[in-house]
Parts: C-alpha cells; sequence; structure tokens
C-alpha cells in the first residue's frame, strides 16, 4: 500500500491532522491498533480551547452521546473553603464533559466524512524513514509506504520507539487516577475541583456526566509529596473525605474499574519531527503542565501538522514550519505553567492564591476561564497576544443548541 500521509492513531490529535488534511483534499490513511468506539483514559473534560478547535473540525454536540455542557464550576481548598465560578452564559460555550468513548469516535467518523482512509485494529510493527518516505509495517496489512507520517499514538508511541527517539526510564511528568460513578449526588451536576493540600499542586475532580454519574479522580505530579505507588491506597481515603464526599454522596456506586495513567507534558524539550515524521499530542508530550490537560493541546498540534504537510513541499521545511508553529503557540505557555506549578506546590500560597483569584465576581469568572484555556496561560507576558476585547471572546458553539 502507498499513501500520501499515513497518521499513525487515530485519537483526537490524529483525528485532527486526518481532517485537516482530508478537507483539502490529500490522500490519507490513518491506522490504530484498536477498534473505536474504545474507551480512553481521562478526566473527559474539554476546555474552551479544545472546544473552540473541535468546533473548526466540524464537532456538533448534539450528535454526540453523553455531551455536558458545564456552566459553573465549583473550586475547594484548605480550611473547607469553596466558592462558585460562573462560565459566561449566552456567549457561547466554554467547558463541557464527554466520555472519551463517543468523543473520540466522532471525530474519526468527521475524517472518514471528508475522505481519509481509517484501518482500526492494524497495529504498527515496525517502520523505517529515509530522507523523503517512511516504510512501514502494519499488522493485517503488510507493508505501507508513505511520503509523510504523522506519529499520533500516545505516551508510549511505537512510532517514536522503533526509531530509537525513546527516552529511557520516562513516565511523564503527571500521573492521573480515574472512576467512573453512579449514583452520584445532585451537586455532582456541577464540576467541582478541590485542591488538597497533600495533593498540591495536583488535584481532586468531579466532572458531570448524564443519569446521576460522574468522572471522578485526581492528578498528581511526579515525584511530589505522594509516590505514585501509592495512588491505589489514598484513592479510598479521598473518597471518604467530608468535603468530597459531601458533594458525591452517600449513596455513589463505582462503574467499572478505576484505571490510572501518565501524562507527558514536556513539548518544549521532545524532538516534534524525525525526517518524514512529525509527532503529535501525547507523542510530543503537548499537554499542559499545570492541570495535565491534553484534548486541546492534542487538537492543536495535529491541526499545526496538517498545516505544514499542506504548506510546505520538502520534508526539512515541513519539520521546520510545525516545530516553529508549536513553539510560537505552547512555549510560553508551557514555561509559564512550570513557574505556577512550582509556585501552586506550597499549600499556603496555593490558599492565598485561590483567596485572591475569587475575591470578586470578576475575578472569580476571569479566573475560571484562564483554568478553562480561554486564555493562554501567559498571556500576561506576551503582549503579541493582547488584542482589543480579549476578555470578551465568544466560547464555542455561541449558538449553543443544547443536546
Amino acid at each position: 500500500m502507498q499513501v500520501d500521509v499515513a497518521i499513525i492513531g487515530g485519537g483526537p490529535a490524529g483525528s485532527a491532522t486526518a481532517i485537516t488534511l482530508a478537507k483539502s483534499g490529500r490522500s490519507v490513511a490513518v491506522f490504530d491498533k484498536a477498534t473505536f468506539p474504545r474507551d480512553k483514559c481521562c478526566g473527559d473534560g474539554l476546555t474552551t480551547l479544545a472546544l473552540r478547535l473541535g468546533e473548526n473540525l466540524g464537532l456538533v454536540p448534539s450528535k454526540i452521546r453523553e455531551w455536558k455542557n458545564v456552566d459553573e464550576a465549583t473550586l475547594h481548598w484548605e480550611g473547607g473553603r469553596s466558592v462558585s465560578c460562573a462560565l459566561p452564559s449566552g456567549s457561547g460555550l466554554y467547558a463541557a464533559v464527554v466520555p472519551r468513548l463517543y468523543y473520540d469516535q466522532a471525530l474519526l467518523d468527521i475524517a472518514q466524512t471528508h475522505g481519509a482512509s481509517v484501518y482500526q485494529g492494524h497495529a504498527l510493527k515496525s517502520i523505517t524513514v529515509e530522507s523523503e518516505k517512511a516504510t512501514m509495517f502494519i499488522e493485517g496489512l503488510g507493508v505501507v509506504e508513505a511520503n509523510n507520517v504523522v506519529a499520533a499514538d500516545g505516551m508510549w508511541s511505537p512510532t517514536r520507539r522503533f526509531l530509537g527517539l525513546s527516552k529511557d526510564n520516562y513516565r511523564g511528568e503527571w500521573h492521573a487516577f480515574r472512576q467512573y460513578f453512579k449514583n452520584v449526588g445532585p451537586k455532582t451536576d456541577n464540576l467541582h475541583i478541590w485542591f488538597e493540600p497533600d495533593l498540591l499542586p495536583g488535584y481532586v475532580w468531579s466532572f458531570p456526566l448524564s443519569e446521576r454519574r460522574a468522572n471522578v479522580g485526581f492528578g498528581i505530579l511526579r515525584g511530589g509529596q505522594i509516590p505514585i505507588s501509592e495512588m491505589g491506597k489514598i484513592w479510598k481515603e479521598l473518597l471518604e473525605r467530608p468535603n468530597i464526599k459531601d458533594v458525591l454522596g452517600d449513596r455513589f456506586e463505582p462503574e467499572g474499574r478505576h484505571t490510572a495513567w501518565p501524562i507527558p507534558a514536556r513539548v518544549t524539550s521532545m524532538p516534534l519531527s524525525h525526517g518524514p515524521v512529525l509527532f503529535v499530542g501525547d507523542a510530543a508530550a503537548a499537554a499542559d503542565t499545570l492541570t495535565g490537560e491534553g484534548i486541546g493541546q492534542a487538537l492543536l498540534t495535529g491541526i499545526l501538522a496538517g498545516e505544514a504537510l499542506l504548506e510546505e513541499k520538502h520534508v526539512t521545511e515541513i519539520a521546520k514550519r510545525y516545530e516553529e508553529s508549536v513553539s510560537q503557540e505552547l512555549s510560553s505557555d508551557h514555561k509559564m505553567s512550570l513557574v505556577l506549578q512550582k509556585i501552586l506546590s506550597r499549600p499556603k500560597v496555593t490558599r492565598y492564591a485561590l483567596g485572591i483569584a475569587t475575591s470578586t465576581k470578576w475575578a472569580r469568572n476571569n479566573f475560571v476561564r484562564w483554568m478553562f484555556e480561554d486564555y493562554p496561560r501567559a498571556l500576561l507576558f506576551t503582549p503579541k497576544r493582547w488584542k482589543t476585547g480579549i476578555f470578551k471572546r465568544l466560547g464555542a458553539y455561541k449558538d449553543r443548541v443544547e443536546p
């Protein structure tokens, strides 16, 4: 088989690249070892960044199962303090929750609609690259040759490993733990985040789903106060903490098994290209290093890879354009997140910062928009991004239709 662009991985990053290219008439083939729909361990939250990019790619909320709009977030921190922060109303959508089981399938369907070929249940088994092409062996399909390859194959990227580019013993910057629950209390209709002192700069979340269900979990920084090996032990204790149980209620029950996963967040130091291969999403370690959020970054890097492939012809120029675009979009925010991560590791500082950030209605509303990536992390320190009306930007889907 011979294709113009081969995309390894059909998650958000791979689908975003496929849609970008296929809409412009390029020959695209997506290969994924899984068969969709498939679950992906995740908090299932969509930030404003992810929502705006998803809208541009053609996602329609009303056509995706279990899509849940979020209009308000409640923040909890030390001393029993909590405050509800409303997202703007009447100007679009700024946050949502949707299980990856359905979200990823919807994106892949759009790619197919635009003409991308999708091969499910076919894993990459090897890849070799020359200056102008790549040769792969795909399980069940045999040899596939491509002019360009986009590796969207996750944290453990087989593409990176087969090319000898994997970093020994790398386990990501964050580690997250998730469980679906049913029969949760009515307070879970809102989105909740707990900044527990012993988890900082990590946090606990409860993201609302349909029919009295919720995605509940927590994330911690590798090398932080709690060893990764202790996450399973602390999980039950977290669920019994009064401030968390008060939200979940007295009747909540686990739905399925709990899962845990590493989150790579070092995009500024990870090689983004190798010959005709571009790395996107988790394969590029593109997650936000402050929160571990990665869907918006996956979509963004996938789109940027597609645009580079459309606008440049030669392998070196494609790689250069892609790397420069990623740096322009993510480098400043990544560096700012690293600074904030260190600052917010201290409970007293976090308590003080949250007190200031939630002290007025204006502060609360803009803080939660910043949390949900409506504003870039480093906005205050990147004047090129300052534009009139930056604090009045519309959300995604301004003509909202409730699913």
